[in-house]
């Protein structure tokens, strides 16, 4: 009987203090789940070279509404016209992937860096290989196939056949 008569004080001092349990129903519609960016939300935003070896690629949530874009990009290297017909290349990976939430219009970026090639004109590389060179390049993000040409008018031009990514951040 005592344990009735505390938890009935108890209800009573809630109802005077104005306390009122949390609507979790409202809670729950409030914060809705925001979509993963899908590729036909994001468009190419420009590949600006970043010294001789890297670029920084970005996108643009071009959705109705904010979307969640996640993880490393893949890339080739394009010069066919269409990415359809691009050269893949092997991504290594840099640094954790965070969720990167994407308000309509603004946008994400990675940085693309590779093995770069040496001398002018016809260069060459220090391993060997045969250097390759492509004046687009064609980022994977989330289901799209993006196509890019560097903003400074030249080549994408590079050792092997393997690029270093980071994740997508948010673009300050």
């Amino acid at each position: 009987m005592a344990r009735i008569v505390k938890r009935a004080a108890a209800l009573v001092t809630v109802a005077l203090l104005g306390v009122t349990a949390p609507a979790t129903t409202a809670t729950a519609a409030a914060a809705a789940p925001v979509p993963a960016c899908r590729g036909g939300r994001l468009a190419a935003g420009g590949a600006e070279r970043v010294g001789a070896d890297a670029f920084r690629v970005t996108v643009v949530n071009e959705g109705p509404g904010p979307c969640v874009l996640r993880g490393h990009p893949t890339v080739a290297l394009a010069g066919q016209g269409a990415p359809s017909r691009a050269t893949s290349l092997s991504v290594t990976r840099q640094g954790p992937a965070r969720p990167v939430q994407l308000a309509a219009g603004a946008a994400a970026q990675t940085r693309i860096s590779f093995v770069p090639v040496l001398g002018e004109a016809d260069g060459y590389c220090a391993s060997g290989a045969e250097p390759f060179a492509a004046p687009s390049m064609v980022i994977g993000a989330a289901g799209a196939r993006l196509q890019l040409a560097p903003d400074d008018g030249g080549n994408f031009a590079l050792c092997g056949t393997t690029v270093r990514a980071t994740a997508f951040r948010p673009a300050p």
